[in-house]
C-alpha cells in the first residue's frame, strides 16, 4: 500500500498566546489519521518556508515537545511571516507547486487572518488549475478579531482575542490600583491598546470593570472622538472624580504620525517614535488639565499577544479545538474550507465547529457593531460585554515551570532533505 502523502502546516501574520494550540490540534489529529496523512511539515516561517522549502519535520519530533505547544505563545516554534502572495507573482506560484510536488505534499493547512486564508484559497485554485491534487484549509487566527462578516455568521470569534481581552481587563485592573494611588500627581493614566482600525481589543478593557465603577473612558477609533472632544471629556471626568484612566485604539486618528505599511498593506503602529498614546498625553498637557498633576502613558507591546499567563483558558481549549476542526475537515470534506466557531443561542455560552468556504473568508474583515458603540461615544455597551465575557474564562492557565521559569517547546531542527533548486521569493529580491 502506496504512503500518504504529507502535510504542511504553515502560520501567518501577528501571533497570539494561543496559536501554537491550534497548530497542535492539526498536528495531533494528523498524527491520529496515519491512513489519510502522511509527514506532517511545519513549514519555517509560514509560506515563506514553503518557497524556501525550509520544511521542519514535526512527524520527528519528541511528542512531549508537541504537547508543550499548549502553552507555548507567540510564533518562536515554527515561525511566522508578513508575505502575501499577490496577482504578478507567477515565479513565486509556480515555485509553490514546486515545492509541493517534491515532497509529495497533499494536504497544506494555514493559520492566520484574513490575509492568510486569501493565501490559502490561492494555493487551493493554483493546485486546482495545475491539476494537483492538494486540501488547502484554513485554521482561523487574529487577535483583533477582525476575520468574518460583522453579522457573526460565518464566525462568532477567532481564537487569540480571548487571550487578548483578558490581558486588557487584568491589566486596567492593576491601573487603576495603580491611578488611585498615584493621581494627586498623575490623575490622568493613557493606555494604548493593539487593534489597526476596529475596537475589539480597547472595547474590552470594559471588563475590568462591568458595574462602571472606575473613571474608564475608552476610545474606540471608530467612535469618531476628535482629540478636542476627548480632553473636554477628560476634564469632566476630573472635575467629577479627580482622576481618569483612558484606554485608546492605536488606530484613533490623531492626524498623521507617518505610520507605515506592512507588506499586506495594513497600517503598522509601533510602541517607539510617536504614538497614538504620546499625543494624545501631549495634547492634554498642552490644553490643561482640570486639577493639579499631569497626565502619563502605558503603551504595552507585543507582551499583548505573546503573554501566556493571560491567557484565557476557553480560548486556550477553543483553539486546539478549531484545529482539530481543520484536520478532521480536510479528511473528509476535501479542499477550500476553514474551520470556524459559531456560538449557540441561549444564556449559557456554548460553541460548535463547522466550516466555511475559504473564497468566502479571503480578505473578509468584520467591522466592530455600531450598536455595541455606548452613545456617549466613550464607552461601550453591556451587549458587548455579554458577547466578551464568556471568552476571557475564569482560570488562570497551567503553565509549566522549571527552575521557576515558563517551560515552552523547543523543537528540534529537523529539516526535510531540499530536492528543488535555491530560491529567493520574488518580493525579496534587490
Amino acid at each position: 500500500m502506496a504512503n500518504p502523502p504529507n502535510v504542511i502546516v504553515a502560520q501567518s501574520g501577528g501571533p497570539s498566546p494561543v496559536i501554537n494550540n491550534s497548530v497542535r490540534g492539526v498536528v495531533e489529529t494528523c498524527f491520529e489519521m496515519p491512513e489519510t496523512f502522511g509527514t506532517v511539515y511545519a513549514a519555517w516561517h509560514g509560506i515563506k518556508g514553503v518557497l524556501k522549502e525550509e520544511l521542519l519535520d514535526l512527524s520527528a519530533q519528541p511528542r512531549d515537545q508537541i504537547a508543550l505547544l499548549r502553552t507555548t505563545p507567540a510564533a518562536g516554534a515554527i515561525g511566522t511571516c508578513r508575505y502575501k502572495l499577490k496577482e504578478g507573482q507567477d515565479e513565486d506560484f509556480e515555485r509553490v507547486i514546486c515545492v509541493l510536488k517534491a515532497h509529495n505534499i497533499g494536504t497544506f493547512f494555514y493559520t492566520g487572518g484574513n490575509d492568510s486564508m486569501d493565501t490559502a484559497n490561492k494555493i487551493a485554485l493554483l493546485a486546482r488549475d495545475r491539476g494537483l491534487d492538494l486540501v488547502a484549509t484554513g485554521v482561523p487566527k487574529t487577535i483583533d478579531n477582525d476575520v468574518g462578516d460583522s453579522e457573526f455568521r460565518l464566525i462568532d470569534h477567532t481564537p487569540g482575542y480571548g487571550s487578548v481581552a483578558r490581558y486588557w481587563a487584568l491589566a486596567v485592573q492593576g491601573a487603576n490600583e495603580e491611578n488611585a494611588g498615584s493621581c494627586p500627581a498623575d490623575p490622568v493614566l493613557v493606555m494604548q491598546a493593539m487593534g489597526r482600525k476596529i475596537g475589539f481589543i480597547p472595547a474590552a478593557s470594559r471588563l475590568a470593570d462591568p458595574e462602571r465603577r472606575f473613571p474608564l473612558h475608552i476610545y474606540l477609533a471608530e467612535a469618531g472622538v476628535t482629540l478636542e472632544e476627548l480632553a473636554d471629556a477628560v476634564n469632566d471626568e476630573l472635575k467629577r472624580c479627580g482622576r481618569c484612566l483612558v484606554v485608546v485604539s492605536e488606530g484613533f486618528d490623531v492626524g498623521d504620525l507617518g505610520a507605515r505599511r506592512d507588506s499586506f498593506g495594513h497600517v503598522q503602529f509601533s510602541s517607539s517614535g510617536t504614538t497614538v498614546a504620546q499625543v494624545v498625553v501631549n495634547y492634554l498637557a498642552e490644553a490643561g488639565l482640570a486639577v493639579r498633576g499631569a497626565p502619563r502613558c502605558n503603551i504595552p507591546g507585543t507582551d499583548q499577544r505573546h503573554s501566556m499567563i493571560y491567557a484565557s483558558t476557553v480560548d486556550l481549549d477553543e483553539a486546539y479545538k478549531v484545529g482539530r476542526q481543520a484536520a478532521i475537515i480536510a479528511a473528509r470534506e476535501g479542499t477550500g474550507w476553514m474551520a470556524t466557531i459559531l456560538r449557540e443561542p441561549g444564556a449559557v455560552y456554548r460553541v460548535r465547529y463547522d466550516k466555511v468556504p475559504l473564497e468566502e473568508m479571503a480578505n473578509s474583515e468584520r467591522k466592530f457593531p455600531d450598536e455595541w458603540i455606548a452613545p456617549n461615544r466613550r464607552d461601550v455597551t453591556d451587549a458587548f460585554l455579554d458577547y466578551a465575557r464568556p471568552l476571557v474564562g475564569d482560570d488562570w492557565p497551567a503553565v509549566p515551570l522549571v527552575g521557576g521559569l515558563q517551560r515552552f517547546a523547543r523543537l528540534e531542527p529537523i529539516f526535510a532533505e531540499k530536492k528543488c533548486a535555491e530560491y529567493v521569493p520574488q518580493t525579496l529580491r534587490k
